[in-house]
């Protein structure tokens, strides 16, 4: 899986209303360590949270889609000491702008398996 960054001038053009909840991952001290990773290699966030709960959100696309060639986002943020994983696998925009379900969709907790062990391989960090 490859992800490509999505720097915070780009934020609002990558993201969809359909990037749901994949997992909320809660370890000690694994906010913290993603969080420094993270900055190491990619920089500033893609967004700048100011607040307690929620203080980075990273968005990468994935060039290759999905298994449909549906275009696809990934988001890894920090949600209330967890580690939150959220993307669109799964979920399209209709022509009226609401999030719809695709045939992929059954396919999300195995996709969140793959993206949590490809995270461990690209920050060298066990989640």
């Amino acid at each position: 899986m490859q992800l490509v960054f999505v720097p915070v001038e780009e934020f609002y053009f990558a993201l969809t209303l359909a990037v749901k909840t994949l997992e909320d991952i809660e370890k000690p001290g694994l906010v913290a360590q993603v969080r420094s990773t993270l900055r190491e290699k990619f920089g500033q966030p893609s967004t700048v949270a100011a607040g307690h709960q929620n203080t980075f959100n990273y968005v990468f696309r994935v060039p290759e889609g999905t298994p449909q060639g549906h275009p696809l986002v990934v988001s890894i943020s920090d949600w209330q000491d967890k580690i939150h994983l959220s993307s669109d696998y799964g979920w399209v925009i209709n022509a009226e702008r609401k999030p719809v379900r695709t045939e992929e969709f059954g396919d999300r907790a195995e996709f969140s398996s793959k993206l949590k062990f490809h995270l461990q391989d690209l920050l060298q960090i066990e989640i």
